[in-house]
């Protein structure tokens, strides 16, 4: 059985979790939950980057959470039991072997069970939340979409994601759907759903270290801005060869790089004010330091 060590506290906590899938990988989940919130307010799933700074992430948060009431989680696969992006960012989809594991082994699906965890603790009623994930977390959000088919999931941002997962059935993955046993209708349920790449505008380094670099994702484009770019186009293309929908969206942020914590409040602004901030209020430290 899927465990999870409830009820969490007040302010921040960070609790152990034992999937039923993995139970020699245990992970923790990192929570932030208001002094007011309570089972039918709002919760927000937020996945870290290649870090595995679940902790960071939710703090991030911690703003948003107290003005708006929200519940954060940030699940996290440490380095220890999840190393390399095979295991995180490729959701431990593909062994070493080059065999596809079963689908139920897939870490896309162990965010649902958290959800399904809390709610049985009775610490909320929803049964939809919101998932926001950057960098190796993006990578992580929208390969999710794209193999779960059902999540609790109602709004996703994927946010400066390294590289994609193309919605093709024609390579294998995690650069396409291929070789997963995937078929057409699989593909336009992922591209049927409202999925936001969530890039800033100034995420355009080509030397860092941690940017994907394989002949795969350099043929999407030579820093991350570029590649939400041609996701997109990518998306929105073959969307119309196959006659299908595509609800996909980019929303850009003006004057942010590869920034984490500003990314976050820029989505949880847009998500529940309405608007995106201006770079002095989504990077208050740096205009401190100034």
């Amino acid at each position: 059985m899927t465990t999870l060590t409830l009820d969490p506290p007040q302010g921040r906590s960070t609790l152990p979790f034992t999937d039923a899938r993995h139970p020699q990988r245990p992970l923790e989940v990192n929570l932030y939950r208001p002094a007011a919130h309570g089972p039918d307010d709002e919760v927000v799933f937020v996945q870290h980057g290649m870090l595995r700074n679940g902790d960071e992430y939710r703090d991030f948060w911690i703003e948003a959470a107290e003005k708006h009431n929200l519940l954060i989680v940030a699940p996290t696969f440490g380095n220890a039991h999840f190393p390399q992006p095979e295991s995180y960012n490729n959701g431990l989809v593909v062994g070493e072997d080059g065999v596809v594991a079963a689908q139920d082994d897939w870490l896309y699906a162990v965010p649902g069970r958290v959800l399904a965890a809390l709610r049985q603790a009775g610490v909320t009623r929803r049964d939809k939340v919101r998932l926001f994930g950057h960098s190796a977390g993006g990578q992580f959000a929208h390969r999710l979409l794209a193999t779960q088919a059902e999540t609790p999931f109602s709004v996703v941002f994927a946010a400066n994601s390294g590289w994609y997962t193309l919605p093709t059935l024609e390579r294998r993955f995690p650069e396409g759907l291929g070789g997963l046993g995937f078929g057409e209708a699989e593909l336009a349920r992922w591209l049927a759903l409202p999925m936001v790449i969530f890039a800033g505008d100034q995420d355009i380094v080509t030397g860092d270290p941690s940017l994907p670099s394989q002949s795969e994702a350099l043929a999407q484009g030579p820093m991350r801005y570029a590649r939400a770019h041609f996701m997109l186009d990518f998306a929105s293309k073959e969307a119309a060869r196959l006659g299908l929908t595509c609800n996909w969206s980019l929303l850009t942020v003006p004057g942010i790089g590869h920034d984490g914590a500003a990314m976050s409040r820029a989505a949880a602004a847009y998500w529940y004010e309405g608007r995106i901030p201006s770079v002095e209020e989504l990077k208050p430290e740096a205009m401190a330091v100034a």
